[in-house]
């Protein structure tokens, strides 16, 4: 099982962080809102923190849309209004049927290709559970807060970006 204990994804000393002059667009669903909303107010509440300059929420129907929501977003905004990151979140929970099982391919194969064709990192901040008490525990339960470490994600990938042509000027 993925935990965050198992990670230093919270230890702010590796990667970012500080990046007030970011612009992050997070991209979320209208499905299991309780729970994506909450996701939502973790990323923030981490974004806020490190003063992200710009926060901008964006609301689709379902997880399968997101990824032609970021990519009509950047084909879409002018140059300069373009973002340095996006925040996919969504929460997909197994039903009875094989849904969930494409579902979670599409999402994570669209998010996938969007970080390989984008210039900017696309954060995957999808919970893919079984069950609402999983999804619970992962956004801000037992299992931590998915949300707060997109936002973290974020940051981090955007500082990655900028080291890189730091070192290469």
């Amino acid at each position: 099982m993925a935990d965050v204990a198992n990670s230093k994804l919270l230890q702010i000393q590796s990667g970012i962080l500080d990046k007030q002059d970011a612009c992050i667009v997070l991209v979320k669903t209208e499905w299991n809102a309780a729970i994506v909303d909450e996701l939502e107010k973790g990323c923030i509440r981490i974004l806020e923190y490190y003063h992200t300059k710009k926060i901008i929420s964006i609301t689709v129907p379902g997880a399968v849309e997101i990824p032609f929501a970021i990519k009509s977003y950047w084909e879409n905004v002018p140059e300069k209004k373009r973002p340095d990151a996006f925040i996919a979140l969504a929460c997909v929970i197994r039903g009875g049927t094989p849904h969930f099982d494409y579902v979670c391919q599409s999402i994570t194969e669209g998010i996938t290709a969007l970080n390989i064709s984008l210039p900017v990192p696309v954060i995957f901040g999808v919970l893919t559970v079984d069950n609402q008490s999983q999804a619970e525990e992962r956004s801000g339960g037992a299992h931590g807060h998915k949300g707060e470490e997109a936002g973290l994600t974020a940051l981090k990938m955007i500082s990655l970006k900028s080291s890189f042509s730091k070192k290469h000027k």
